[in-house]
């Protein structure tokens, strides 16, 4: 995957501008000695449990856990691998919606540290400038690997592309199964979440009709 460290910084200064950013402060640790506490501190979670690390099949865990949280399923707390998000000139002058649907969601819940797993939906109309429909599935995909709760999720998608597009006329819907109401707690295996952010023209009645009328069509 293509990154733009630049961009990914510009962006962040504009979560953080909008009241929207992960909490997240740099220590100043270097990706090695992070693998190094993430391994040690699992390893100390397993002893609690009771685990044996002797055992051939559970002595790499704390080193594969180390690995899986800081090079995939957290990686977009490092906005090194902020997405290259190419863009076009409007020269077709298109003004009407480009809607994307069905775009995967798998995040982690701040909370209970458990999977948060759904979909997305992405609409915008084009002012002066276009990107990549990939680059959508991208920066959905960015800020789902990080710990999340939804709300934040969806603002975080809608103000980085907001930045990107130069425009406010974004909207975006998520849907998704959080296993820390499924598998714990209440336990309810039945239930899922509804998030969105419409922006600009997004917000008035008519254009939200045909923006929700068009998203239900088979």
């Amino acid at each position: 995957m293509k990154t733009n460290k630049e961009l990914g910084e510009r962006v962040r200064e504009y979560l953080i501008e909008k009241g929207v950013e992960t909490p997240i402060v740099d220590y100043g640790e270097n990706i090695e000695k992070r693998m190094t506490i993430v391994e040690e501190n699992f390893t100390r979670i397993m002893y609690a449990l009771g685990l044996d690390l002797r055992d051939d099949s559970l002595k790499d865990t704390p080193k594969r856990v180390a690995k899986m949280y800081l090079n995939e399923i957290f990686y977009g707390l490092n906005y090194e691998n902020f997405p290259n998000c190419s863009k076009f000139e409007n020269k077709m002058h298109y003004d009407e919606m480009v809607i994307e649907r069905g775009i995967s969601v798998n995040s982690f819940c701040e909370h209970h540290f458990v999977n948060i797993d759904g979909s997305a939906i992405i609409a915008y109309i084009p002012k002066t400038k276009v990107i990549g429909l990939s680059k959508l599935n991208r920066i959905v995909k960015f800020f789902s690997k990080r710990p999340q709760v939804q709300e934040r999720l969806t603002e975080q998608i809608y103000h980085a592309l907001s930045y990107i597009l130069e425009t406010e006329d974004i909207a975006v819907i998520i849907e998704a199964t959080h296993h820390c109401v499924k598998s714990r707690g209440v336990e309810d295996q039945n239930c899922d979440t509804m998030t969105s952010k419409l922006g600009g023209v997004f917000r008035e009645q008519g254009v939200r009709m045909e923006f929700f009328t068009l998203i239900k069509r088979a």
